[in-house]
């Protein structure tokens, strides 16, 4: 099997995807924050010092997925038609998952990935002052699908 992200040398290399139709892109992906029953409790009740820990969290994973292709050296910048994020809190931490899609020639999974991977660490980065054992675990795609785009 080639890795397209790889030149006949060995090299790294973005892949030319001009030849590619413009396609209806979507991706969903999703990871967990294993935290402290004490911290669940913190957020729930909205009582974290730096402020409304989810609601913060599910920005910063939006905001990441459109700089995804600054952060991926290889990624191609993708105009993203829509972006979220929704953050479940459980009784052992926090359920993210994060849906992307775009009008585009290439996938939009690493978006979707990215924007898991960035909530996450904000609600780490927010938490971090009352609990030292968090765990960021289990960040995997869901899906990821393409159709045509109909000019209905």
């Amino acid at each position: 099997m080639d890795l397209t992200h790889i030149d006949k040398e060995g090299k790294a290399n973005m892949v030319d995807v001009s030849p590619k139709p413009p396609q209806i892109r979507t991706a969903l992906a999703e990871g967990f924050i294993k935290l402290n029953t004490a911290t669940v409790e913190l957020i729930r009740n909205n009582q974290m010092k730096k402020g409304d820990v989810l609601t913060v969290a599910e920005i910063a994973g939006i905001q990441a997925t459109k700089k995804t292709s600054e952060l991926v050296p290889l990624c191609h910048p993708l105009a993203l038609t829509k972006a979220s994020v929704t953050t479940k809190l459980t009784e052992t931490g926090v359920k993210v998952t994060c849906f992307t899609k775009c009008i585009g020639p290439t996938g939009i999974e690493m978006e979707a990935l990215t924007g898991v991977q960035i909530t996450l660490l904000t609600i780490y980065d927010m938490c971090k002052a009352v609990d030292k054992n968090m765990i960021i675990e289990n960040i995997h795609l869901i899906e990821k699908n393409k159709k045509n785009v109909s000019h209905e």
